[in-house]
């Protein structure tokens, strides 16, 4: 019984010694597919910079990706401050436009929305006010050119020893009454919007065209608000009206920075200025305009104003955004745009191109500042590297590394 037992055990061990040898020992065959999954697909593949992933595009390929090349340089990096900001409207780019007259719409031809065009026609006033008004001016024009008759015809007689000279004077003085009536008229219609161009027309026009009052645009921009319905009435002059457009051009908007007071003298008019969003991405540089001097009561905080171009509309007046100010002494280091630094397997790297593609390459970065990083080991001065696009690159890499089921 007991040495059976032995010999049981003794064959279950071997049997399980050469079970582990078959697992170990593969044909030719099994090797070359088990070397080739491990090489992956041809965007997918190792160099000779310490085995890095490549991600093989043909230059035609990488033109369409946006990809863009730079030489590593050296530059100025200071320290920075980093504060929130609010993008705001420019305050000379907004216009409430209001009508001139009393009276009811007629047409409407904006909506929200619609861009316009400085002196585009904007909506029409059916205006009784505005009739008047002409029909005042032309009565008083007539009357200017009848006394203006009558004192050439006194001077004439006068000069002829027909007349007395107190008639002269008096056609003198009646005249100048009534020219003075048509120049008030006439400025009571420019008040009103008419132009001279369009008193010329006065005379001759259609019925009921002198009734016509039109809203034009005073700048370009977008109709943000629109607050008249067709048909209803509005009144001119009155304070407590509300507008009925307000127009917005935002090719150019404001960033209020918050300062803290004790940040405030480390602000200067001039100081490079970079705005990004909540994600870190940068969405605008310029520089501080000016320091508000005074020091909001609730918030303990001033003001430091930047004005950016914005023809896109990227920045949207009451957007949020963080704003990373240049302050203290520069040094002159070795730099690279914030957005050609990419988190590769956990390590900052930027991607340099290789014969066929882009191979990303671990950097020791330094200072964050004016949307540069400092590049202390890595690249060196007059290296090649990918300084627009190095997302879209990441991007790729990552989906190939995904697809062959790689840990990267």
């Amino acid at each position: 019984m007991k040495q059976t037992l032995i010999l049981t055990t003794t064959a279950l061990a071997l049997a399980f010694m050469l079970s582990g040898c078959s697992d170990k020992i593969a044909s030719p065959q099994t090797q070359d597919e088990h070397t080739a999954s491990s090489t992956g697909p041809d965007n997918h593949a190792e160099n000779e910079e310490g085995g890095s992933d490549i991600v093989k595009l043909s230059p035609d390929a990488s033109r369409e990706a946006g990809i863009e090349l730079s030489q590593a340089a050296k530059g100025p990096m200071g320290q920075s401050l980093t504060l929130p900001a609010e993008i705001r409207f420019d305050a000379d780019r907004v216009a409430n436009v209001s009508p001139k007259v009393s009276g009811i719409i007629g047409r409407l031809y904006v909506g929200e929305g619609d861009l316009v065009k400085r002196g585009q026609t904007l909506a029409l006033i059916s205006s009784r006010e505005l009739a008047g008004l002409k029909a005042s001016w032309l009565n008083a024009k007539t009357g200017e050119a009848l006394a203006a008759q009558k004192l050439a015809r006194e001077e004439k007689l006068f000069s002829d020893q027909i007349t007395a000279e107190a008639d002269v004077q008096a056609a003198r003085a009646n005249f100048e009454v009534l020219k003075a009536a048509s120049d008030a008229a006439e400025n009571e219609l420019h008040a009103a919007g008419v132009s001279d161009e369009a008193l010329s027309r006065v005379a001759g026009a259609n019925d009921g065209d002198n009734a016509n009052s039109y809203l034009t645009a005073p700048i370009s921009g977008m109709i943000v608000r629109r607050n008249v319905t067709l048909g209803e009435t509005v009144s001119a002059g009155d304070a407590s009206a509300r507008a009925l457009l307000t127009i917005v051009d935002d090719s150019e908007v404001w960033a209020d920075i918050a300062v803290y007071k004790q940040d405030i003298s480390s602000i200067r008019v001039g100081a490079p200025v970079v705005l990004k969003s909540d994600s870190g991405e940068v969405l605008a540089q310029s520089t501080v305009a000016f320091v508000l001097p005074v020091i909001d009561e609730t918030s303990r905080t001033a003001t430091a104003r930047v004005i950016i171009n914005n023809p896109d509309g990227t920045l949207r007046p009451g957007q949020f955004v963080t704003a990373e100010i240049s302050v203290g002494t520069s040094k002159s280091v070795v730099r690279v745009p914030e957005s050609a630094v990419q988190l590769v397997e956990d390590k900052n790297s930027i991607f340099v191109p290789v014969a066929g593609g882009y191979i990303p390459r671990a950097v020791l970065t330094g200072t964050q500042s004016g949307g540069f990083f400092e590049i202390r080991a890595g690249l060196s001065v007059g290296e090649t590297f990918v300084s627009g696009g190095a997302f879209t690159l990441k991007a790729q890499l990552e989906k190939a590394a995904f697809g062959d089921d790689h840990g990267h």
